[in-house]
């Protein structure tokens, strides 16, 4: 019980914290209250950079979105985001942000000065004040699902991902997106969710959207819809958010071990260059760099030695120098190598020289001194 207690206490001073803020727009000629969530490491490490999320609706698509990323990122599944909500519902903002002329499928008037807003005002803001990504993601919720959209019809989209919940969408969109997406020469990640219990109109809408999207045969378009069975229109929020996510961020997540018996364990060879691609999709995706994962470090080690490629733990400890350069990570996996390729000397040369580097993971000084021991137990005597 109390090591329950202690894991929920410290769980909550690990997440990041949420303000509200005014913004003072020249381009809408108002101000606009805004919310966001700042990592906390972004003190701590300040070469690392976050991917950016904007809330349309913020007003209540705050907290669930806050709540799932939180989530995600304490068990390393999803990278820390820095998300910005926009409040839209304290005058009915969202219907005039939105406004849109039907027959032309463009927007007009505030639609258009609000579109303006978030790429001439909002975003610039926020890349000069914060360490961000490369990778943009904007979500809304029926009349600002539609709006968001918008973005996609631009040559080179402001966003990288869109997350489209329950949308509202005119007859011209649901025609004009998947010939945008078709010819889209950028990877888009787009998003749509339906709740089955939601009125017809919304519902056709999302399915000829849906129809036309399946149909688009471009490697660049990673498109993912979920129909919820016995679900509102409010409800389908929960459900989809963490689907989207998830969809959005499959490379960032650790190798799982599923992924390791099914994908690693059995390749004949090769599993460097498995565990190198798999983070360079990473950063061709969503522009993250990041260390790679001791647990991720440990599954590649782990296929080599069930293989017997002993020589791949050469490579293995060029990418811990790169990674880890003050552990013992990298002369631990060669003196590993040598040991199973049965050459205690050189093994214990560099077992000796890791217990006096730092400890990392499960890898100590008397862990590395005892493999020392052994190994000079079992060079042959002249």
């Amino acid at each position: 019980m109390k090591k329950t207690l202690l894991l929920l206490l410290f769980s909550v001073t690990v997440f990041s914290q949420k303000t509200s803020f005014t913004f003072d727009s020249q381009i809408l000629g108002e101000k606009r209250e805004l919310t966001i969530s700042l990592p906390l490491s972004i003190e701590k490490n300040p070469n690392k950079k976050y991917p950016i999320l904007i809330l349309l609706d913020g007003d209540y698509l705050f907290d669930p979105f806050y709540g799932a990323l939180q989530y995600g990122a304490y068990w390393d599944d999803l990278p820390e985001t820095i998300i910005v909500g926009i409040h839209q519902n304290q005058k009915n903002e969202r219907i005039d942000d939105s406004m849109h002329d039907d027959i032309e499928d463009e927007l007009t008037g505030k639609g258009a000065q609000f579109f303006n807003f978030i790429g001439g005002e909002l975003i610039p803001y926020l890349e000069k004040k914060y360490p961000t990504a490369p990778f943009r993601i904007i979500a809304g919720h029926d009349t600002t699902a539609g709006f968001l959209n918008y973005f996609l019809y631009k040559e080179n989209p402001l966003f990288q991902a869109y997350i489209s919940l329950a949308p509202e969408l005119t007859k011209g969109m649901q025609e004009r997106l998947p010939d945008e997406l078709l010819k889209t020469k950028k990877s888009i990640f787009y998003y749509q969710a339906n709740g089955d219990g939601d009125i017809r109109k919304i519902q056709n809408g999302i399915k000829n959207l849906d129809t036309g999207l399946q149909e688009v045969k471009n490697p660049l378009v990673h498109y993912k819809f979920d129909n919820f069975k016995n679900t509102s229109h409010y409800a389908v929020v929960l459900q989809a958010i963490p689907n989207a996510l998830y969809h959005f961020f499959e490379s960032y997540k650790p190798i799982s071990s599923l992924e390791f018996s099914e994908k690693i364990a059995s390749l004949p060879s090769g599993y460097v260059d498995y565990l190198v691609a798999r983070y360079d999709t990473l950063y061709e995706n969503l522009g993250l760099r990041t260390l790679v994962r001791l647990n991720d470090f440990k599954a590649i080690e782990a296929a080599i030695l069930k293989n017997k490629a002993y020589s791949e733990l050469g490579q293995l400890a060029e990418i811990a120098t790169v990674n880890y350069p003050k552990s013992m990570l990298s002369d631990y996996e060669l003196g590993l190598m040598y040991e199973k390729l049965g050459d205690p000397k050189r093994a214990a040369k560099y077992y000796q020289t890791a217990s006096q580097q730092e400890e990392i993971g499960d890898l100590t000084k008397t862990m590395m001194l005892e493999k020392y021991e052994d190994m000079i137990t079992q060079i042959p005597k002249k």
